[in-house]
């Protein structure tokens, strides 16, 4: 069941598929709204001690999620931390667990979409190993198996062949926040 928008937020969540923008459009969220941003992946390493890379590499994908779920409990669970967006790793959102835990934490998430072609290309032009972006037939099948739970977030803002600061204003906008 997806939160409504009835009350103003104070904690974002951006969720979608590698490439979506979350981090970019976190960012200047974040700095539009004059909000704290966090990555989940860069909060996870600093728990790990290592890259989302080598979590993936030495111990594989059930301890990553393990590893996110951990993190994500600590971040909404957080007393005092203000308003703030945080960027979620693409499949964090997808995990029932982690779903729970949004939900209980009636925190608003935000589904950045876009066509898988432009998610792609947008993935190789970063230059930086993702773990589950390595074939386009495999990531178009990881993206059709996603998708469903992306569409429960509180909100979808298709990004396609949108700037990174329009994006952001339009979710601003959309939650009633800018």
């Amino acid at each position: 069941m997806k939160p409504s928008l009835g009350s103003r937020p104070t904690v974002v969540l951006l969720v979608g598929f590698m490439g979506a923008g979350k981090t970019s459009v976190g960012r200047a969220l974040g700095q539009l709204l004059n909000w704290k941003f966090e990555d989940l992946d860069d909060r996870i390493e600093a728990r790990e001690g290592r890259s989302i890379e080598e979590i993936f590499r030495e111990s594989g994908e059930a301890e990553f999620r393990r590893a996110e779920s951990a993190a994500l409990n600590e971040l909404l669970t957080e007393q005092n931390s203000g308003s703030r967006i945080v960027a979620l790793g693409g499949g964090a959102f997808v995990q029932a667990r982690n779903a729970l835990l949004i939900q209980a934490a009636g925190a608003c998430t935000v589904f950045l979409d876009a066509p898988a072609e432009e998610l792609y290309r947008r993935c190789e032009q970063q230059g930086r190993e993702r773990p589950l972006c390595r074939d386009p037939e495999q990531f178009r099948k990881l993206l059709d198996e996603r998708r469903p739970s992306y569409l429960q977030a509180t909100l979808r803002v298709d990004t396609r062949t949108k700037e990174v600061n329009a994006v952001a204003a339009e979710v601003a906008c959309s939650l009633g926040l800018g």
